[in-house]
């Protein structure tokens, strides 16, 4: 129970590594938000689903309103959500760009901007945004996607900074997961597979558990001391 009592929001928390670090926390006794675009179920009575378009600006701020009122506190905030549009630059339309850059980068900001003031004045938090191996060493046909994941991580740091800057424990951290077996890579051919988990110096994909975890240790006290930090959780990839 590493996060009994505490109230963790979760955008994406609907399917894939969202849904995996919703269930996660739960089970280690937070009060989970799973944040999604969609509808959702759970049959775990600690996680709330709840609608959200992150990219609104009007409607973050008025959900983060309802979140604190309902609660009375926000101790964790992971920026999960995240598409894909992608496409050799050369081809790449505007609008895909700018929807992944909107979806990726600016509604990890729209909510963070709310959600870090509240953590320094209620006394410390965690936020964590989920990057990318291709944020880190980029992909060809995702440039929209590598520079928004590689704008998450250098936003961590600025955050790590900002919201601690008073001498509060305010830690902001970023994890780049590898290629994991979501439902997603699930409907890429084996051959593909096997090339990615070649790839790895492990041999294998990762799970979005191992994924769960490395978030619910960031998001616990036994990292109290860790901030504007990446953490790679890609099974050692050769790149």
């Amino acid at each position: 129970m590493r996060l009994k009592n505490k109230v963790a929001l979760i955008t994406g928390g609907a399917q894939g590594l969202g849904l995996a670090m919703s269930e996660r926390f739960a089970e280690e006794g937070a009060k989970v938000v799973a944040i999604d675009l969609q509808e959702a179920s759970f049959d775990e009575e600690n996680i709330q689903s709840a609608q959200l378009d992150v990219t609104n600006e009007e409607a973050c701020e008025t959900f983060f309103n309802e979140i604190v009122e309902q609660y009375g506190q926000v101790d964790i905030l992971i920026n999960n959500g995240g598409i894909t549009k992608d496409g050799m630059t050369k081809k790449m339309k505007g609008e895909d760009w700018d929807a992944v850059m909107n979806v990726n980068l600016k509604g990890a900001f729209n909510l963070t901007r709310h959600v870090g003031p509240h953590m320094e004045k209620q006394g410390g938090g965690a936020i964590i945004n989920i990057s990318s191996v291709v944020g880190e060493y980029g992909n060809i046909g995702q440039a929209n996607y590598a520079a928004s994941k590689a704008g998450l991580i250098g936003a961590s740091k600025t955050w790590a900074k900002e919201f601690s800057r008073k001498g509060v424990p305010v830690r902001v951290n970023a994890i780049a997961p590898g290629y994991v077996m979501t439902d997603i890579l699930k409907t890429v051919p084996e051959d593909l597979l096997d090339k990615f988990a070649k790839m790895t110096m492990l041999g294998r994909l990762g799970e979005p558990k191992e994924i769960a975890d490395a978030a619910l240790f960031l998001a616990s006290d036994e990292a109290s001391y860790i901030t504007g930090h990446t953490l790679s959780v890609n099974g050692g990839m050769r790149l």
